[in-house]
């Protein structure tokens, strides 16, 4: 599934372009993201344990007037990631049934087979990059699509440095590929779709990611259509079924994370590269 890693790895690569310097690995994410959140984990700790004392102190002198102050934290507070993190490790302890893919290739390490990012701006819209449908590196996929969609995206401007800040990053890992029966064999809010088709001598293929139809409020055989009409299919829409259809559905994994928790996590990194 897509992770806080990703999200934070698309941010490092996009900053790094921006700022024209070397970004991080992914692997260098993965590492110092894992010790981030056990120093965070520890640094809590050391608090309430503080914290508790301050309070036994003021139980055993309850004539003194002066406040008790703790020592100040050495780190931020934890990333609201973290918490997403923690209740979904508590979810998904709770469930022993996981969806078994049905994609017939991996890449890196079992990773899921393709990858979407999107940058969504201040004003609310959506940068976004639909890959193909084709294995690709982890690591190679989020570097690219991350940028493609934050500066190559031809119907917005290329994101600035000034806007980096006000960012958000989606990272939707894309798994359990497979044929459809038909075009109307998914599930709204669960698939995407990958559609392809001949029409009058001519090949047609476009995509949408499995939140697309929901955000939408479109229903099934709305979803199809419009889906058509990205490819560039300019028929009859009532005359769509007449057309033969190949769909390929497939589900994403999403994760988001915005810019102030990505730039907590970077300023303490700091010496540590």
């Amino acid at each position: 599934m897509a992770t806080i890693e990703h999200c934070l790895y698309s941010f490092e690569v996009l900053a790094a372009n921006l700022e024209s310097h070397k970004p991080l690995s992914l692997a260098e994410v993965e590492k110092y993201y894992a010790e981030y959140t056990q120093d965070v984990a520890n640094n809590n700790n050391n608090n309430n344990n503080e914290d508790k004392d301050d309070e036994d102190k003021d139980d055993d002198d309850e004539a003194a007037d002066e406040p008790q102050s703790t020592s100040p934290s050495k780190l931020a507070k934890p990333l609201p990631a973290l918490r997403r993190l923690a209740a979904a490790s508590s979810s998904s302890s709770s469930s022993s049934s996981t969806p078994s893919s049905t994609s017939s290739t991996t890449s890196l390490q079992q990773a899921p087979s393709s990858a979407a990012s999107g940058i969504t701006t201040p004003a609310t819209s959506t940068a976004s990059f639909s890959p193909p449908l084709t294995p690709a590196p982890l690591a190679d996929g989020l570097s690219f699509y991350a940028l493609t969609a934050a500066l190559h995206d031809t119907r917005f401007s290329p994101i600035s440095l000034r806007e980096l800040p006000s960012l958000e990053v989606v990272v939707t890992l894309l798994t359990h590929f497979e044929d459809a029966a038909d075009a109307m064999d998914w599930e709204l809010g669960k698939h995407g779709l990958r559609i392809s088709f001949s029409y009058h001598g001519r090949r047609y293929g476009a995509t949408y990611l499995p939140d697309v139809a929901p955000e939408q409020g479109w229903t099934k055989e709305e979803t199809v259509v419009s889906l058509m009409r990205k490819a560039g299919w300019m028929g009859r829409k009532d005359k769509w079924q007449e057309v033969e259809l190949r769909v390929v559905r497939y589900q994403g994994l999403k994760e988001s994370l915005e810019y102030g928790e990505y730039r907590r996590w970077r300023e303490w990194v700091g010496g540590r590269v």
